[in-house]
């Protein structure tokens, strides 16, 4: 036997509590803690970057659930005795089964690169980028830099690269356009 994951399917919106639900029953030992090791709902932060009436902007940060209707699971499933685990979670209220199989069928647990790839989206694990920014620039929005060499300098936005969450900004350093790359956290729209 060895860990793996796996994704129970839920009714939207049930997710936090069942988590709860489970959490509980491996507390109280009506679930093996041997096999059920852990639960997650699958969140990332994500940063939203806007701007107020007074001209400020404003960050805020807030955890989203990005995979509505599923629970990562990980479990030590044993071989020959997985049928009692599996119908336990079953039968939680709000619980539709395993992602890929029937009822009567084991449960398969999703490939290792699959799993790392959630597990750093959700930033329990490093490698990746456990916040996101939503960002609301455009090309030829004029920017103030917040931070980094070039702070206080204005621009106007050449490129928005929204899968790096990075902004390609035109500043005027001696009188000369110059190119500078920035994340998204280190721009703030001038009205």
């Amino acid at each position: 036997m060895s860990k793996s994951w796996y994704i129970l399917h839920t009714f939207t919106g049930y997710e936090n509590k069942i988590e709860r639900t489970i959490r509980q029953q491996l507390e109280e030992k009506e679930m093996d803690a041997n096999i059920l090791t852990d639960v997650r709902v699958p969140m990332e932060e994500i940063t939203e970057l806007k701007v107020g009436k007074d001209g400020k902007q404003t960050k805020k940060s807030r955890k989203v659930n990005f995979m509505p209707g599923y629970l990562l699971l990980e479990m030590d499933l044993p071989e020959m005795d997985w049928r009692g685990t599996c119908n336990s979670l079953r039968r939680i209220k709000g619980v539709t089964g395993f992602v890929g199989t029937n009822p009567n069928e084991r449960p398969r647990p999703i490939s290792a690169d699959e799993a790392k790839n959630l597990l750093q989206k959700m930033g329990v694990i490093k490698g990746g980028k456990p916040s996101h920014v939503k960002q609301s620039f455009n090309v030829d929005d004029e920017v103030k830099i917040t931070d980094g060499p070039f702070a206080t300098f204005t621009g106007v936005i050449k490129e928005v690269m929204i899968e790096k969450e990075m902004l390609k900004v035109e500043v005027q350093i001696f009188g000369r356009p110059t190119p500078v790359e920035l994340s998204f956290l280190q721009a703030e729209k001038v009205i």
